[in-house]
């Protein structure tokens, strides 16, 4: 495993950073009400400058108020949950690995499906789904602590979030067994699918601290992830404490997991795939393997989410054109990688 850091990094890192400021501007001329470029060039200039506006008002509104939000939203929720798969395929050194195999997506669901049967306001359904995320993952985190003394300390964080997730999945199917078929079952049926469509200026700010703040703890981190990637005993004989690093990677992972998941809904593949591409990209370095993936996400993500807006006259949830996209093109990553990973 080469762990140098090649020479085209850097250009390669300004050209992802590049194409997400290309398509932060892009964002806001596409949608059901499209705006002409020069346009939403001279509104941000205007912001900034101090041009007295002569567009109308509602051109505004619908930049600021609705898809600004929107756009944040989208490079944030992509931003941590590849962030978030490319530091559990280092800690786990599995490849299949994803942000959900603490069961932090399936505690997530339940927390908003929980929510929305009661009725509670857009608010109260992040702070709930983002709780039972968290509260998922201490539970595989606990359970695998005790029964890890007498075995595999990783495979039973694996296992016991297969369990957890497994469980809390069925308490969904439970909340949805319930649910008013005529309206909240839709309800929660459409929140389950992922979409960015209902996210307003709290969202981001709910969302903000939490991603934001656990990415830059695994930035901080990712020299440590190259150490346990070779493996517990050599990450310890270099000095490494594994299981204060393992800690502090799943809280911070699980911290902008839940948070993502708590505004988005359920989005698939991203930390699947992404770290993925990102690897083949700039190679298994996490020095840079990491905040490639952050970027790279963001970038996937919003460029996923102007799609979702425009292919048809009906809105396609996120975590669909996700799946669409990141199965087959997975796929074909497992062919091409099936010598080996890394």
């Amino acid at each position: 495993m080469k762990l140098t850091r090649s020479s085209g990094d850097s250009i390669k890192i300004t050209v992802l950073l590049l194409s997400l400021l290309s398509l932060f501007f892009i964002s806001f001329m596409v949608g059901r009400y499209p705006i002409a470029p020069n346009m939403v060039l001279e509104i941000l200039t205007a912001k900034v400058m101090h041009v007295a506006p002569y567009w109308p008002t509602n051109i505004e509104i619908i930049m600021f108020k609705i898809r600004l939000p929107r756009i944040i939203s989208a490079i944030l929720v992509g931003a941590a949950l590849s962030t978030a798969g490319a530091a559990y395929q280092g800690m786990f050194k599995n490849p299949m690995v994803s942000p959900s195999i603490l069961g932090v997506t399936a505690g997530a669901s339940f927390g908003a499906a929980l929510a929305i049967l009661l009725a509670w306001s857009t608010l109260g359904i992040q702070f709930s789904a983002y709780a039972f995320g968290l509260l998922a993952v201490m539970l595989t985190y606990g359970i695998a602590t005790w029964v890890g003394k007498r075995g595999d300390a990783v495979l039973m964080m694996i296992l016991a979030g297969i369990i957890i997730g497994t469980l809390f999945s069925s308490f969904v199917s439970l909340t949805k067994f319930v649910a008013d078929p005529e309206n909240t079952l839709p309800a929660i049926t459409y929140w389950l699918l992922g979409s960015l469509a209902s996210t307003n200026a709290d969202a981001v700010y709910f969302a903000a601290i939490p991603i934001i703040g656990g990415i830059v703890v695994l930035t901080l981190l990712r020299w440590n992830l190259n150490v346990i990637s070779f493996g517990d005993e050599e990450a310890r004989a270099l000095g490494v404490n594994t299981i204060k690093l393992r800690f502090l990677v799943i809280l911070s992972a699980t911290l902008i997991t839940s948070a993502a998941v708590s505004i988005s809904g359920i989005i698939g593949m991203v930390g699947l795939v992404v770290p993925h591409l990102s690897r083949m990209l700039i190679g298994p370095n996490y020095k840079v393997l990491l905040p490639v993936s952050t970027i790279m996400g963001a970038v996937f993500l919003l460029l996923v989410d102007d799609f979702a807006r425009i292919l048809f006259s009906v809105e396609v949830p996120l975590g669909i054109l996700t799946s669409l996209i990141g199965a087959p093109f997975f796929i074909y990553l497992l062919y091409k990688t099936r010598k080996g990973w890394a």
